[in-house]
Protein backbone atom coordinates (compact mmCIF):
# COMPACT_ATOMS: atom_id res chain seq x y z
CA UNK A 1 0.00 0.00 0.00
CA UNK A 2 1.34 3.39 -0.91
CA UNK A 3 -0.29 6.39 0.70
CA UNK A 4 1.40 9.70 1.19
CA UNK A 5 -1.42 11.87 2.50
CA UNK A 6 -0.91 14.21 5.41
CA UNK A 7 -4.48 15.46 5.83
CA UNK A 8 -6.53 13.19 8.07
CA UNK A 9 -9.74 11.76 6.68
CA UNK A 10 -12.42 9.17 7.48
CA UNK A 11 -11.72 6.99 4.46
CA UNK A 12 -10.97 3.29 4.75
CA UNK A 13 -8.10 2.08 2.58
CA UNK A 14 -7.19 -1.48 1.62
CA UNK A 15 -5.09 -3.05 4.40
CA UNK A 16 -3.39 -5.45 1.96
CA UNK A 17 -2.56 -5.84 -1.70
CA UNK A 18 -4.77 -8.25 -3.56
CA UNK A 19 -8.34 -8.70 -4.73
CA UNK A 20 -11.30 -7.49 -2.66
CA UNK A 21 -14.23 -9.92 -2.52
CA UNK A 22 -17.70 -9.78 -0.95
CA UNK A 23 -18.08 -11.42 2.46
CA UNK A 24 -20.66 -13.73 0.92
CA UNK A 25 -17.81 -15.44 -0.97
CA UNK A 26 -15.79 -16.21 2.18
CA UNK A 27 -15.87 -19.97 2.85
CA UNK A 28 -16.86 -19.51 6.50
CA UNK A 29 -20.50 -19.08 7.45
CA UNK A 30 -19.75 -16.76 10.38
CA UNK A 31 -18.36 -14.17 7.98
CA UNK A 32 -20.34 -15.02 4.82
CA UNK A 33 -23.68 -14.72 6.66
CA UNK A 34 -22.83 -11.26 7.98
CA UNK A 35 -22.96 -12.51 11.58
CA UNK A 36 -19.81 -10.50 12.34
CA UNK A 37 -21.24 -7.41 10.65
CA UNK A 38 -20.88 -5.72 7.30
CA UNK A 39 -17.59 -5.69 5.52
CA UNK A 40 -15.50 -7.25 2.80
CA UNK A 41 -12.65 -9.69 2.44
CA UNK A 42 -9.43 -9.93 0.45
CA UNK A 43 -7.53 -12.61 -1.35
CA UNK A 44 -4.22 -10.99 -0.61
CA UNK A 45 -0.79 -11.68 -1.98
CA UNK A 46 1.58 -10.14 0.54
CA UNK A 47 2.69 -10.91 4.07
CA UNK A 48 2.07 -7.43 5.47
CA UNK A 49 -1.14 -6.08 6.98
CA UNK A 50 -1.41 -2.29 7.15
CA UNK A 51 -3.73 0.14 8.87
CA UNK A 52 -6.67 1.02 6.65
CA UNK A 53 -7.39 4.32 8.43
CA UNK A 54 -6.46 7.00 10.93
CA UNK A 55 -7.26 5.85 14.44
CA UNK A 56 -6.08 3.89 17.44
CA UNK A 57 -5.41 0.20 18.02
CA UNK A 58 -8.30 -0.76 20.27
CA UNK A 59 -7.66 -4.47 20.77
CA UNK A 60 -5.29 -7.18 19.62
CA UNK A 61 -6.44 -10.79 19.90
CA UNK A 62 -4.28 -12.91 22.21
CA UNK A 63 -3.68 -15.13 19.19
CA UNK A 64 -2.66 -12.07 17.14
CA UNK A 65 -4.95 -13.08 14.24
CA UNK A 66 -7.23 -10.06 14.67
CA UNK A 67 -6.77 -6.34 15.32
CA UNK A 68 -9.53 -3.95 16.33
CA UNK A 69 -9.22 -0.29 15.39
CA UNK A 70 -11.22 2.70 16.51
CA UNK A 71 -11.29 5.33 13.78
CA UNK A 72 -11.07 8.99 14.68
CA UNK A 73 -14.78 9.38 13.88
CA UNK A 74 -15.65 6.67 16.45
CA UNK A 75 -16.33 3.85 13.99
CA UNK A 76 -14.74 0.53 14.87
CA UNK A 77 -13.09 -1.87 12.43
CA UNK A 78 -12.06 -5.47 12.96
CA UNK A 79 -9.27 -6.84 10.78
CA UNK A 80 -9.46 -10.64 10.97
CA UNK A 81 -6.62 -12.39 9.20
CA UNK A 82 -7.33 -15.77 7.67
CA UNK A 83 -9.77 -18.57 8.40
CA UNK A 84 -9.29 -20.87 11.38
CA UNK A 85 -6.19 -18.83 12.27
CA UNK A 86 -7.18 -18.69 15.93
CA UNK A 87 -6.03 -22.33 16.09
CA UNK A 88 -2.47 -21.21 15.29
CA UNK A 89 -2.39 -19.71 18.78
CA UNK A 90 -0.38 -16.71 17.59
CA UNK A 91 2.23 -18.71 15.70
CA UNK A 92 3.16 -17.00 12.44
CA UNK A 93 1.87 -13.54 13.40
CA UNK A 94 4.45 -10.85 14.16
CA UNK A 95 2.95 -7.69 15.66
CA UNK A 96 4.26 -4.26 14.74
CA UNK A 97 1.84 -2.26 16.94
CA UNK A 98 0.50 -2.31 20.46
CA UNK A 99 -2.86 -1.59 22.06
CA UNK A 100 -3.49 2.14 22.37
CA UNK A 101 -1.08 3.06 19.58
CA UNK A 102 -2.15 5.85 17.22
CA UNK A 103 -2.05 4.75 13.60
CA UNK A 104 -2.55 6.17 10.14
CA UNK A 105 -3.23 4.62 6.76
CA UNK A 106 -0.22 2.55 5.79
CA UNK A 107 1.06 1.93 9.33
CA UNK A 108 2.33 -1.65 9.49
CA UNK A 109 0.11 -3.63 11.88
CA UNK A 110 1.52 -7.11 11.53
CA UNK A 111 3.37 -9.52 9.34
CA UNK A 112 2.35 -13.09 8.69
CA UNK A 113 4.49 -16.11 8.02
CA UNK A 114 2.58 -18.08 5.38
CA UNK A 115 4.85 -21.12 5.85
CA UNK A 116 3.32 -21.86 9.27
Amino acid sequence: MHLFKTKKDNKIYAPVTGMMIPLSEVPDNTFASGMMGNGFAFRFDSDMIFSPCFGEVLVIAKTRHAVGIKMENGAEILLHIGLDTVMLNGKGFILAVKKGQKIRPGTELLKIDRKI
